[in-house]
């Protein structure tokens, strides 16, 4: 396995790649990606395998063999230097004799506080940890949420007609994306833990919320409904279908609990009341391994996690349509800023256009903290 000479840039850039193969299938551990070059060739490649087996680094290392010696790896994030079930990557690193390591991003994990640095340079290996790779970053988002909160990284989805509306007056919302802008949505489904939804959405559309327009690398994601009543059907759609389905209820009707959990849900009790909580909700979740929610509404759910500043992640599908109607319903609902000094704004944006569709992607101001990286020896 060869290529022509790349600059540093791009050898990193193949990492990232590789890493985005694993997006999906590894959870809850990081998707990573590992090249090993020599002579300015590629000679070893792997990204991380479903959990229990090798990690990018052992993948990359096997595949180049003996041509590792005196190379130099590339990861898109620091190697482990623990004991867990598959033996610590810092080990393997040094014994193939790798020379030098660049690493995109240091193990947000608080327990591991550069450790994976700090053994491979007391085992002679040079290490550059570069400044600040959003790409790489982006792929550990789930991961840095999960493993310094233990709740899961939220990320709501939406889709929007031109004039802001997510349906007619009449309720039909089909479709107002593009057939590549749905394939897209359906791609982030496949890189989510689960798939989140409220009690009106799953009423009125009786959705799988399964993956079917796009590759599935690993389980198809869970299912929640935020469901305060445990009103979901029974015969509902998502629950005749294959994985778990959570119902999030608060002080629900016994009998409702238990023909749902006769019907093969699993429901998850956040506390009386008249609303779910949705802090619990996203404890539970995390403590189930769950690190990445796809929330695809409604607006009164959306409206909630905004209100309540737990959304870490915007993903806004805008069409070229008009629809109109003073009745016609926008995505967000909740209370919503009073000013509009009080808007929620979004940083380090990003668009693309999908089948005509134009895709808007951000993160809610001041919710993400900055990346904790810094220079090592090497250069």
């Amino acid at each position: 396995m060869t290529t022509d000479h790349s600059p540093v840039e791009d050898f990193m850039a193949r990492a990232i790649m590789l890493a985005q193969q694993a997006v999906g299938s590894v959870s809850p551990n990081p998707p990573v990606g590992a090249v090993v070059v020599k002579d300015g060739r590629i000679v070893g490649e792997g990204h991380t395998q479903p959990p229990g087996r090798a990690h990018a680094e052992i993948m990359a290392l096997a595949a180049a063999g003996d041509d590792a010696r005196g190379a130099e790896l590339y990861v898109t994030l620091e190697p482990c230097a623990t004991d867990g079930r598959t033996g610590p990557c810092t080990t393997a690193i040094v014994a193939a004799s790798i020379q030098r390591v660049h690493i995109a991003a240091l193990d947000p994990n608080p327990l591991m506080d550069g450790r994976g640095v700090h053994a491979l340079e007391r085992s002679g290996v040079s290490v550059f940890v570069r400044e600040s790779n959003d790409d790489a970053l982006a792929l550990i988002d789930a991961f840095t949420k999960h493993v310094t909160t233990g709740t899961p990284f939220v990320v709501a989805k939406f889709a929007v007609s031109l004039d802001g509306k997510i349906a007619t007056r009449s309720g039909d919302s089909k479709w107002i994306s593009s057939a590549p802008a749905r394939t897209y949505a359906h791609a982030l489904r496949a890189g989510a833990d689960a798939v989140m939804v409220g009690i009106g959405t799953a009423l009125a559309d009786d959705p799988q919320l399964t993956v079917r327009d796009a590759p599935l690398n690993g389980e198809q994601p869970v299912r929640v409904v935020v469901d305060t009543h445990a009103r979901l059907p029974i015969n509902a759609a998502m629950l005749s279908e294959r994985g778990t389905t959570i119902v999030a209820s608060a002080g629900a009707a016994p009998e409702r609990v238990q023909a749902l959990e006769a019907a093969g849900a699993v429901v998850v009790d956040t506390g009386t009341g008249d609303a779910v909580d949705l802090m619990k909700l996203l404890i539970a979740l995390g403590s189930r391994d769950i690190t990445s929610v796809l929330v695809e509404g409604g607006s009164g759910l959306l409206g909630s996690l905004f209100d309540a500043a737990l959304v870490d992640k915007v993903v806004g599908i805008v069409a070229p349509v008009i629809i109109g109607g003073a009745e016609a319903p926008g995505p967000v609902g909740g209370r919503g800023a009073q000013t509009m000094p009080d808007t929620l704004r979004l940083t380090r944006v990003t668009h693309a256009e999908i089948g005509g569709d134009i895709v808007f992607v951000g993160y809610p101001e001041a919710l993400k903290p900055p990346p904790r990286t810094r220079r090592t020896k090497g250069n």
